[in-house]
């Protein structure tokens, strides 16, 4: 098992117990998700052997994952916490939750690129290919956003937030797939 790996793995235990402890049933949920698309990157890497560098930054984004649901910073968690303040109330500009979708789905682009790369014919240009990796790492980001809402109408507290979070997130995870683009080439 490489590395990586196996770090990811110590990584989401590490999130249950925690998430356990602090009684967050709501990241015992998105812990869950976590490991399954972990074990989706373990299975693939097989075929695809996807970047260990890009691997890391898995690894990094649980990290920032387990930090933003689970450290309490003043009132809140590290997630509601707004890291510069450009535009405030309703939108909350720059928070640590948008920073690390920005962040994730930067890591998914690139991960998505690998394996488009690898099933498309070879003169398929690089305009195209961009485009439906960038639509897939968005259509990921819609699972988590569904991944959200199934944990606010099933759950009595969750830290999730409105429509204008729902948004938002939706927003940094485009930008994300977009910051990913100069360097498909070099990680895919």
């Amino acid at each position: 098992m490489r590395a990586q790996f196996l770090s990811g793995y110590i990584l989401l235990a590490l999130l249950f117990l925690w998430s356990l402890i602090a009684g967050n049933f709501e990241f015992l949920i998105y812990a869950g998700v976590t490991l399954a698309l972990l074990g989706f990157l373990h299975y693939t890497d097989v075929r695809y052997q996807h970047h260990a560098s890009v691997l890391w930054m898995f690894d990094i984004w649980i990290v920032l994952h387990i930090l933003g649901g689970l450290l309490v910073v003043g009132p809140a968690v590290l997630y509601s916490f707004t890291l510069v303040p450009i535009i405030g109330e309703p939108y909350q500009i720059l928070k640590y939750d948008q920073v690390v979708h920005i962040y994730c789905y930067f890591v998914i682009a690139l991960l998505v690129y690998r394996i488009v790369k690898q099933i498309t014919r070879a003169d398929v240009s690089f305009t195209v290919l961009a485009t439906i990796v960038v639509l897939t790492a968005c259509g990921i980001g819609m699972l988590n956003e569904v991944v959200e809402f199934l944990a606010v109408v099933s759950l009595p507290k969750t830290n999730v937030g409105g429509y204008e979070n729902t948004l938002l997130d939706i927003v940094a995870n485009l930008l994300g797939a977009l910051f990913a683009l100069p360097f498909f080439r070099r990680y895919g």
